[in-house]
């Protein structure tokens, strides 16, 4: 997509308004670049989170360390950003994606303070993709609504496991370190533990870890279904449309009586169609 700079300098009253519409707009150049730049960040951080896990060399530790404080003050500057620009700073606040990026930024700054405890919350990082999974089907051009349902799903899977998993490794590596030596363990222990298979040589021993087990079969109960039944229901919707591919966003599927795209708005163009 083409940028038109000198459109650009005539669009913003200020720097503020300039940098709320790159944080806002994902289908302009920068915006992109932000929103798959910060997704990118997200991932390597967890990435980070997880290998932190397992033994690995004293060097390549602090090199991870180093990385991982990098990467928190960039997401602190950015959250910084978004509060600045906001224009309802209260109602930004109070969000529930400006409470995600707290929840992920303060355990960096608690370890700093010697609250290494509350680094439990560093699990969390993980649902900062809930602020980008609108998105990523405008990123990377999914045309299909169906694709990005499905997406949505595995994210969903994917954000229970990965955050109660980290939650039982913390509750549990201490009582058990033998049995949950690393983040992998507590990964195997929750996939068994939701799919209800229940293999039983993984076992709980801690108080806390019992609790976090009982909360994580509830939620596998209640949001899997839950998306599933999303995803059905827009296969049935689905089918009583027409395919008819948008020119500028690839849209697929389309009402019958459908004139313009219900995506991005533009004009459809359908030689079957009449008049």
């Amino acid at each position: 997509m083409e940028y038109d700079t000198a459109k650009e300098k005539t669009k913003f009253k200020d720097l503020k308004e300039r940098i709320n519409f790159y944080f806002e707009n994902v289908e302009s150049l920068p915006g992109t670049i932000i929103d798959s730049s910060i997704i990118a960040l997200i991932l390597i951080s967890s990435t980070i989170y997880v290998a932190l896990t397992h033994p690995l060399p004293d060097f390549l530790v602090s090199i991870l360390e180093i990385a991982d404080a990098v990467i928190m003050i960039i997401f602190s500057v950015e959250y910084l950003l978004r509060f600045w620009t906001a224009e309802k700073k209260i109602r930004h606040f109070f969000s529930i994606y400006s409470i995600i990026d707290l929840v992920v930024i303060l355990p960096f700054y608690f370890g700093l303070a010697g609250l290494g405890f509350l680094r439990i919350l560093r699990v969390f990082r993980i649902l900062r993709l809930l602020r980008f999974i609108k998105r990523i089907h405008l990123i990377a051009r999914i045309p299909n609504e169906d694709v990005y349902v499905l997406i949505n799903i595995a994210f969903t899977v994917f954000s229970i496991v990965f955050v109660f998993s980290g939650l039982f490794y913390f509750t549990e590596h201490r009582a058990n370190p033998e049995i949950i030596a690393t983040f992998f363990d507590a990964i195997y222990y929750s996939i068994v533990t939701m799919s209800t298979v229940g293999f039983g040589d993984i076992i709980p021993i801690s108080t806390e870890g019992r609790v976090v087990t009982i909360i994580m079969i509830a939620s596998a109960i209640i949001l899997i279904p839950w998306q599933i039944s999303v995803f059905l229901k827009r296969l049935i919707r689905t089918a009583t449309k027409v395919r008819v591919k948008c020119q500028k966003c690839g849209l697929q599927h389309h009402d019958k009586d459908a004139i313009h795209c219900k995506d991005c708005g533009c004009t459809l163009f359908n030689p079957d169609r009449k008049g």
